[in-house]
């Protein structure tokens, strides 16, 4: 499994998806934070906050996570090079949580710089300092939360094909509907007397409830099986196709 993850780090920063991916998340929320005019600039709306930050990376996530993960297994089914890894001793589950382990480090990497912002909010305050340090953690936890989530979606999405673009297409729908789909599905007229179970089904609402500063287990426990679910579907998909292949 670490050498799948040593692997996977490696191509990142050998190539530019990696710089890539740290540059595009950072440049965009700045942009919005600090340069766009509009009620999410800081300056503009008079707050000094990290509000902008954790609405608008969720949707950062949402194309950039799928990008990342998209050639993960895709390109190894293109090339033909998934069967040399077979060849050596590791399991399907291996392959899975080193690839997995991988995209989720480079999502911290992009996260880590975001530091720079809260000090920058910290300092900016009429009052320094006077800034909601508890519900700050929690909302960038649960961000990281939500992107290996996307990062699970992304890697099951790409053991599906072994066209990179269908297999980001298929991850930004997924993770789309995970985020905002439950949401609206709550709201039919049908789903009335059930839409608070049904919005719990998806990852807005422990995103939200993990942002106000409250690390509920309840909500933990959701982005843990969540991922695990969806890398073991990518593990049962992988069996199937070597099953095919030897059949």
């Amino acid at each position: 499994m670490f050498a799948i993850f040593r692997k996977e780090i490696s191509g990142f920063f050998s190539s530019l998806t990696g710089y890539i991916v740290i540059i595009v998340f950072l440049l965009i929320n700045s942009l919005f934070m600090w340069v766009f005019p509009g009620e999410w600039n800081i300056f503009d709306n008079n707050y000094a906050g990290l509000d902008t930050l954790f609405l608008l990376s969720p949707w950062v996530f949402l194309f950039l996570v799928p990008a990342v993960t998209m050639r993960m297994i895709a390109e190894e089914k293109r090339l033909g090079t998934m069967e040399l890894i077979y060849s050596r001793p590791i399991s399907e589950r291996g392959i899975i949580w080193g690839k997995y382990l991988a995209s989720v480090s480079l999502v911290l990497l992009a996260l880590l710089p975001c530091l720079i912002y809260y000090v920058s909010v910290y300092m900016l305050g009429d009052s320094p300092g006077n800034l909601d340090k508890g519900g700050t953690l929690g909302a960038f936890i649960g961000l990281f939360f939500l992107a290996s989530v996307y990062a699970s979606v992304g890697l099951f999405a790409s053991s599906l094909t072994d066209n990179q673009v269908i297999a980001f297409i298929i991850a930004v729908l997924i993770c789309f509907v995970l985020f905002m789909g439950f949401d609206s599905f709550a709201y039919l007229p049908v789903l009335k007397n059930f839409d608070e179970f049904v919005m719990r089904l998806g990852i807005n609402e422990h995103y939200k409830s993990i942002s106000r500063g409250v690390i509920d287990i309840k909500d933990v426990v959701y982005f843990v099986a969540v991922v695990a679910i969806f890398n073991e579907f990518t593990r049962l998909h992988l069996l199937s196709r070597k099953w095919r292949k030897k059949s």
